[in-house]
């Protein structure tokens, strides 16, 4: 009888299933579709506040503070609570900038001061070199701040750029998404099993290859991450021992006044053994050093809702 009941409940989830995702999808089109006709900043500063009722609802809620806790554990549980709202706050913002990705990028450099996009002369510099070095380059991104803008700024600088990305399960989410992502983002690449291959050939081309590195990874390499030990994925390594090329991080971070702050890190040098092969575990832990430093800088700009140790 139990059988029965299990196969009689996975057939039923089974049935249902497309059409749940088909309602999910028609849901999350709409949307974006609709929250490109009102102000981005009035509709990023309305789904923050919406994301910050429903947050604390979800379980997400709880793997988070449980994350900062283990992170940060000099800090009050006042203080979790803040940068938790924090995080929550980032999340909604982003999926309302999401809509607006074709005309977000606000700068001029001869007028920074009204931009929406503030860039430090030395990012500037760091990208011209980018730029006209004739090399490829590989950059590395975390879910901070706005993590669908560094895309953007590699394109405005003028760099042949090729970005890794996870498509949604949704095929008609997905659909959408690539449009808006593909407007000026370069080449998109989603991750697959020939993913590799193909970001090592764009990296053969002399394309500058980004993607995000900070989340648990099954298959990954073991590194240290506020202290606890985790995995990361080892892939950024791996190009690099095939392409031999720089590596920098970029991140944009929020700041007052419905602003951003773009900033490309100095190069990071990889690990070597003793040989002189690039040592994959090693150039990992250095990258992954360089994000802990930006998120204990902005936690609450950090997305804390999965389980990066297990």
């Amino acid at each position: 009888m139990l059988r029965l009941l299990l196969r009689t409940r996975a057939r039923i989830r089974d049935a249902i299933k497309p059409a749940a995702e088909a309602a999910v999808g028609a849901l999350t089109i709409g949307m974006l579709r609709t929250t490109r006709y009102f102000d981005p900043i009035k509709t990023a500063n309305l789904f923050g506040k919406i994301t910050q009722r429903i947050g604390p609802l979800l379980r997400e809620d709880k793997i988070a503070r449980a994350n900062l806790t283990a992170a940060f554990p000099e800090k009050s549980p006042e203080e979790i609570e803040k940068i938790l709202a924090g995080v929550w706050d980032n999340l909604g913002r982003v999926g309302a900038e999401f809509a607006h990705l074709d005309h977000i990028w606000e700068h001029d450099p001869a007028h920074p001061e009204l931009s929406r996009i503030e860039i430090p002369p030395r990012t500037h510099e760091l990208f011209a070199q980018l730029r006209l070095d004739g090399k490829p380059a590989l950059i590395f991104a975390s879910h901070l701040g706005n993590w669908e803008l560094p895309a953007l700024a590699a394109v405005e600088h003028g760099l042949d750029a090729a970005v890794l990305y996870r498509r949604p399960n949704i095929e008609s989410v997905n659909r959408i998404i690539e449009q808006m992502r593909a407007v000026n983002m370069g080449t998109l690449i989603p991750a697959s099993h020939d993913a590799p291959v193909k970001l090592a050939h764009a990296l053969s081309d002399g394309k500058h290859v980004a993607m995000l590195v900070d989340q648990w990874f099954t298959n990954g390499v073991e590194v240290d991450f506020f202290g606890r030990k985790t995995k990361a994925n080892p892939m950024l390594a791996r190009l690099l021992r095939q392409v031999d090329c720089p590596i920098h991080g970029v991140r944009i971070i929020r700041l007052p006044g419905h602003r951003f702050r773009a900033e490309l890190s100095e190069e990071v040098k990889p690990v070597r053994t003793a040989d002189g092969k690039v040592d994959v575990q090693g150039t990992m832990q250095a990258i992954t050093s360089v994000l802990e430093g930006w998120i204990r800088e902005y936690p609450d700009q950090w997305l804390w809702l999965h389980r990066r140790w297990r």
